[in-house]
Order: structure tokens, then sequence, then C-alpha cells
């Protein structure tokens, strides 16, 4: 199938600047293409990851992948999808971010030397070059001011205000595509759908430069895939406890599957088609099996098992799984001390100096009852649990076994109120 085809087929294509040429282009060359990701943090987050599979599913159709990283852009901010200026982080702090970021797109990307194996590159290596005359006169005259106040990222900021920095970053992104194609044959941007006035102008740029140098019209194109939303009216991305980060320190393997697993039925099948690389036939199966017996959440298990695998690898799949099964059953004592800390990551917890403290001492400082009293009765009535398993003894003291690897001991009142107590 025509990469084309799939990408249609997923719902993945927004806007093309030439389908049939584009086609063509694809079906006689091998391609390289590109896609930037300014470094506005340490680690890139779920937001980022559809174009970051959009470059490997073109490299699975045989072309070449260029993940650009914006060392030079992210230190001036991009007006687009946004009502207010950036922060500027200083150089040092971009560089390092840069770092972060070019060693999670490795993960994802397959980087090597053979004809369709990805490139990492940097834009601050040529934007750092720049001298303003240079920039104005070889690269800004080609850009009118009427053109550029069109443009719907800088059209949406002109009621707020957007200052000369963010006003210029269409004319830097326009000079990264450009420089592309003369050092790399790089043919063909892609980005998000509000990325489309950029792709655009860096496209015009190309062909100015050329018209100007008496060459030929050159033959580069754009394509843009959708910006996500998430049927209940929420933002993609986003949890109670902010972004989804595809940093292990930030965002656990866990919190990551548990995101997937948790997505609305009404999304689900959507976004396996987006970010999954599932054959539509087994797609359209995991489809009907969610109109036939959506109690069973078939799809949402096959969407948090290929995300987790993809973006974590194996291991941690196989470790979300655990976490999430024994949270589950109840069964707490077959996790290890990692796999708490990613399980309860957000239940409240206290932390103690003595390790055999009296039961009902610690679930009255560990907040599951008000008093000793409510204690003793949640108690004796089995509504308190160590590790997932009933204790009715009023006089308990914990012992050594209680403690996971010494550490940890799970506390649980009732069916969901849980405190997660630490041994210093």
């Amino acid at each position: 199938m025509h990469i084309l085809d799939d990408l249609a087929q997923r719902d993945l294509i927004q806007q093309t600047t030439d389908d049939e040429g584009l086609r063509k282009h694809l079906e006689e060359n091998v391609v390289t293409l590109y896609c930037g990701f300014d470094p506005t943090a340490d680690s890139l987050h779920i937001g980022h990851l559809l174009p970051v599979l959009m470059l490997k599913r073109f490299q699975q159709a045989g072309h070449r992948p260029i993940a650009l990283i914006g060392g030079g852009t992210g230190l001036i901010g991009d007006p687009s999808g946004r009502s207010t200026e950036r922060t500027l982080n200083s150089v040092e702090v971009v560089k390092g971010f840069s770092e972060r970021i070019k060693e999670q797109l490795a993960g994802i990307l397959h980087f090597d030397d053979s004809e369709n194996g990805a490139v990492a590159r940097n834009n601050y290596e040529w934007l750092s070059s720049l001298t303003m005359i240079e920039f104005l006169r070889d690269v800004g005259k080609h850009f009118s001011i009427n053109y550029m106040l069109a443009k719907d990222s800088v059209e949406s900021r002109l009621e707020n205000g957007i200052s000369f920095t963010e006003f210029t970053y269409m004319i830097l992104q326009s000079f990264d595509f450009m420089n592309l194609y003369d050092k790399e044959n790089c043919t063909l941007q892609i980005g998000g759908s509000d990325q489309w006035g950029n792709i655009t102008a860096g496209m015009e740029l190309i062909r100015r430069t050329r018209s100007e140098q008496g060459e030929e019209e050159a033959k580069v194109y754009g394509l843009t895939v959708p910006l996500i939303t998430k049927s209940d009216g929420t933002k993609f991305g986003k949890t109670a406890g902010g972004a989804v980060w595809l940093d292990p320190e930030k965002t656990t393997p866990y919190e990551f599957y548990q995101f997937w697993i948790n997505t609305d039925d009404r999304d689900v099948i959507r976004f396996i088609k987006y970010f999954t690389f599932l054959e539509l036939e087994e797609i359209n199966e995991l489809e009907k099996e969610l109109e036939t017996a959506p109690e069973k959440r078939v799809p949402h298990r096959r969407l948090a098992e290929e995300m987790t695998k993809l973006v974590h690898g194996d291991a941690a799949l196989e470790q979300a799984e655990k976490i999430t099964e024994a949270l589950f059953s109840g069964d707490i004592k077959s996790l290890n001390a990692s796999e708490i800390e990613q399980g309860f990551k957000d239940v409240p917890s206290t932390t103690v100096e003595e390790k055999d403290l009296p039961l009902v001492d610690l679930v009255v400082s560990a907040g599951l009852a008000p008093s000793k009293r409510q204690a003793r009765e949640d108690i004796k009535n089995g509504a308190v649990y160590i590790n997932g398993e009933r204790n009715q003894e009023i006089d308990y003291r914990l012992k050594e076994t209680d403690r996971i690897e010494d550490k940890f001991t799970i506390l649980r009142r009732g069916k969901k109120k849980y405190s997660l107590i630490r041994y210093n």
C-alpha cells in the first residue's frame, strides 16, 4: 500500500501542498523528509509522538527521515498555537534539553548510515553562525510583511501582541527547510496542522531563491497531521498530574501505560490508528470487539501495550502490566520496591522511624482513621489491609515480613483508600 493511502486510511493527513505531485515523488524516489522539535523542556511528551511516529512510518516505507532538533529556534520561541510569549531559556539550558530529546528520538527512530536510516540534526549549527546582515539580505528580503501577517501563527497573535523575536520565527524555520534542501536534498517537511504556515513559507523561500539563481523550480512538499482532540473536550496528553512525558523519570512506564489504557471508548480506535503500527485489518477487528464486548476493554489494553512497548521497551511493558494486575487483584506482596514506587507514586505517604509500630497507631498516623477508637473498629470489622491482606488483629504490631524490601508497607482501608508507609 502506498504510504499516503495508509496515512489517509488512518486519518493522519490534514493538509498536503500537492497530493498528486507528492505521491509521484514518493513512488519514484527515496525521499528525505524532516520534522522539527523545539527543545522547550528536558523531555518530549506524548503531544510530540504523532509527528515522531509519522517520521517512523515514512522510514518503514523506505524513506529517509531527519529529526531536526531546534537548538536555534528553541532560543526564539514558536508563536504557533500560543496566545502569549514563551519564556526564553539560556543557551546552556537549551543545549541540555537538545541532548535529552536526541536520546529520546533515537529510542523510537532507527538511526544508522543506511539509505533510509534516520538522522538527527540541530539547527543551532547553522542559525548560530548567521550574521544579521546576511540574514536580512539573503533571507528576510524574500518575506513581505503582508505575507507574514496573513499567516495564522502571526495573525492570531496580533490582538495580544507579538514580539519581533517571535515574529521572525517563521523566517528561521523557512531557512531550516532551505538549508536541509541544499545540504541533504530534503524535499518534504511534515508537522502538526498549526505548522502549515511555517511549512508553506519554507517552500516559498526555496522556490524564490532557486528562481533568483536561475534554477528550475524546486519540487518541495508539505504535509501536516491533525491536531489531536479528545471526545470529552479535555486536552490530549494532560492528566491530573500534568503532562504525560516520554522520560520515565518524569512519567513512569506504569503511569504511561495507565494513560493509554484509560482512553475514552470514543477515542480508542482513533488513537490506535494514529499511534500504533497495527495493520488496518487488526484495527477493524478491535473495533468490532469494542462494539460487541466493550466491558472487556480489549482495544484499550492493546493500545496501552503497543505504546508502552514502543516508547519504553518490552521489560517496562511487562513491569507496567505486573503492577496493574497486582493492584487489581490486591496481590501487593508480588511487587518489588521499584514497582511500589511506580504504582503508588500518587498515593499519600507517611514516613516513620520505628519499624514495629502497632497497626492501630499506623492506621491513624497514615490518615486512614481519625482516631485510635475508629482504627480499632475498622481493624475488627476487617476493613484494614496490609500489603493487600486483611488483618483483623487489634493488637497487631508490624513485622519484618510486612516491609517490602525493608522500604515500604502498603496500608488500605476499605476498597480504595491507600497509604504508602516509608521507612527511614
